[in-house]
Parts: structure tokens; sequence; C-alpha cells
């Protein structure tokens, strides 16, 4: 069996940082585990230019991988997303984890970055149970995502959400596809004008209007 190659971490710090050497010493144990590929450590007050470009506000601050984490952390979150980073769920996990924290705007500008990241957002439309300060920050980045070729790019990841036992998810999904501005997206929302919740008929009609006026319609 081959396994994974670990992440990188890159560990910003001060030396009048209380913090900076406990999570010097967590991440370089990491490192000697084998749980990180390697670290490379940044003194903010040496090299400033480096912590404004990733607009790093306090420390420590660290980036394992894709994922940034500002303040203390232990060595158990650490690792945690050290392992991440390796897994499929990894980014879910960390766009689910800032948005329950109220950064939206951190996600927003992950993706803005990397756009086919958001396609990791469907974990979370598809969660019924994630709380309601997730979905709603997670429908706000489909919104800023609405008629750009990686929103269009997930019709049929959608769609096929558009079938969920549970009709919040079919409302999500169906309001969705409507800012894919696809017209592929068109047979999955007919299919909802009779679907068993009033919610649901709606919204997949109101997308439907929508995809209509869009222009130009995407293919």
């Amino acid at each position: 069996m081959i396994m994974p190659i670990p992440v990188d971490a890159t560990l910003y710090l001060a030396p009048l940082c209380p913090h900076c050497p406990a999570m010097l010493q967590i991440l370089g144990e990491l490192v000697k585990q084998g749980q990180l590929g390697r670290l490379e450590v940044v003194n903010v007050e040496v090299y400033p230019e480096a912590a404004q470009s990733l607009g790093i506000r306090s420390v420590p601050w660290v980036r394992i991988g894709p994922f940034d984490l500002a303040g203390m952390r232990t060595r158990e979150e650490l690792l945690r997303w050290a392992t991440h980073a390796g897994s499929g769920t990894g980014m879910a996990d960390y766009f689910h984890t800032l948005l329950k924290a109220g950064e939206l705007t951190k996600v927003l500008e992950r993706i803005r970055t990397r756009q086919e990241w958001l396609e990791a957002l469907l974990a979370i439309v598809a969660n019924p149970e994630a709380s309601i300060n997730v979905r709603i920050g997670a429908g706000a980045v489909f919104e800023e995502m609405a008629g750009t070729d990686n929103l269009a790019a997930l019709v049929e990841p959608l769609a096929a959400l558009t079938g969920h036992h549970d009709a919040r998810v079919r409302v999500d999904a169906c309001h969705y596809l409507g800012l894919t501005q696809s017209r592929s997206a068109v047979v999955y929302l007919r299919a909802r004008l009779d679907d068993g919740d009033a919610d649901v008929r709606e919204v997949a009609a109101d997308s439907l209007l929508l995809l209509a006026q869009s222009t130009p319609a995407r293919p």
C-alpha cells in the first residue's frame, strides 16, 4: 500500500510571541514523526512583507497544506489538519469550520484563488444537519460564484442532490442550479415541479425563470 506523501507547513512567528515556541515545538515533532514533510519558519519581524502578503494580523499563524490556521493550536488540531490535507474531505471540513466561525470572507478569498474548491461546499449542501449559519454561508459563496464556469461544472452533482430525501437539500440544490446559468440544469429543475414539497416546487420554478432570463444561457 502506497502511503500518502505528508504535506508541508509554514509557521509565521515573532520573537516576543508567548505561544510561538510551543507551536514550533509541536510542528517540529510532527515533522520528526513523518506527519509533516517539511517545516518552514518565518520571523515576521525580519520578513514583515511575507506576513502582509497573506494578511496575517497576529502570530502564531501556520499554513498546513492548503489550510491557514491563526492562533495557538493544540497538537491534536495540527495533526488533524495535517491528516485532512491529504484526504478528499479535507477542504470541505475546512470550509465548514470557517463558516461555523463566521469566516465567510476567508472562504470567499480561498475560492476566488482556487475556484475549483467550490465543489467542496457540496458536502455542506448535502448535509441537512449542518447549522443554519454554515448553510447560509455556503449559499452566499454560491451566490458570489453565480454564472461562473466552476459553478456550471457542478450541474450534475447538484442535480443528484435534487433527489435527496430531505426537502431542505432539494430546495438549496434547485436554487443553486438556477445560479449555474446552464441550460443543462433545465431538465432537472422541471422534474422538481411535481415535488412533494411546496418549497421545492416554488424554488424550482423560480430557478427555471432565472435560467430563462439568463443572457446568454450556458450549454
